[in-house]
């Protein structure tokens, strides 16, 4: 009964909802990379399933955006849309897959920016970008999902923890879905995962959903020289196959009420927003110990 209530619930928001399209902001912690790449190989299997894609790029003055990544040059930004200088078909490029790109460079729109007004498709990825002191932007913030893209090292592991505990500080950050990056090992990765799923449960009540897993594959640097994901160069491969089977799955992921504004800028002005937070030497040997299985 309960379940047939909560897709009644989904059904509903999505019906009063302005538009039918799905945020989903990916990111990562520290400084290894993963997050971008996500970003490119969802969107282009998502398109492959026959979804309407629009890649919001926040790294776009970045060396390794997405747009320098796919040798694109798209025509506008995000802001040229805002403001109706362009429309969003006519500022995006579009990859061959049918993926369509937009640079959204940090502060370069209106804070309360919607994308989901400009745009009719399917869904909305958001190539997220930390700001200086490691928070989510708006057009992040008010995505639907948050997934956070990080790899099986304990450098990583605690990176992200960190993160997501500041976050969680900075904006009242509830809930969240992992992905882990270059698995070797997929039942370390999923003992990891659920290591960290039960630490922030315990030590910051933030849920942790698991978003799945991509399998470390020799044609990632192939498809990279040829300016493509190993989603649209190598379909078969390994890390292809976990990219579509990631895609799959989200839309089978429940519909979110959304965080209320308000909200989230009461949580940027909190004092203690802005403060470390208290040590706590059983989560951190507990965060120590995930990252060393």
């Amino acid at each position: 009964m309960s379940k047939l209530v909560s897709d009644q619930a989904d059904g509903l928001r999505r019906l009063l909802a302005q538009s039918s399209a799905r945020i989903i902001a990916i990111a990562s912690m520290g400084h290894q990379p993963g997050a971008t790449t996500t970003a490119m190989n969802l969107g282009a299997a998502l398109a492959h399933m026959g979804k309407d894609v629009l890649l919001l790029d926040e790294h776009s003055l970045e060396m390794n955006s997405v747009s320098a990544e796919w040798a694109l040059d798209p025509l506008g930004t995000l802001a040229d849309v805002v403001y109706k200088r362009l429309t969003c078909d006519g500022a995006a490029a579009r990859t061959p897959g049918g993926v369509s790109v937009l640079p959204a460079p940090l502060g370069g729109q209106p804070d309360h920016t919607d994308p989901r007004l400009l745009w009719s498709g399917d869904m909305i990825l958001v190539d997220a970008a930390l700001d200086g002191v490691g928070n989510l932007s708006p057009l992040a913030r008010m995505a639907d999902e948050l997934v956070v893209v990080l790899q099986p090292n304990p450098a990583s592991i605690t990176a992200t923890y960190s993160g997501i505990k500041r976050l969680h500080y900075a904006h009242a950050l509830r809930q969240l879905r992992l992905l882990i990056n270059r698995v070797a090992d997929p039942e370390a990765a999923r003992q990891t995962m659920a290591n960290l799923v039960d630490t922030g449960s315990r030590y910051l009540a933030v849920s942790m959903q698991p978003a799945g897993w991509v399998r470390t594959d020799p044609h990632m640097p192939d498809a990279r020289r040829l300016g493509q994901t190993v989603v649209e160069a190598f379909p078969t491969s390994p890390a292809a196959v976990d990219f579509r089977v990631i895609a799959a799955a989200v839309s089978q992921w429940p519909w979110r009420p959304a965080a209320r504004p308000q909200d989230a800028r009461a949580a940027l002005w909190r004092p203690e927003a802005l403060m470390p937070e208290p040590a706590n030497e059983e989560e951190d040997d507990r965060v120590y110990r995930t990252g060393n299985l």
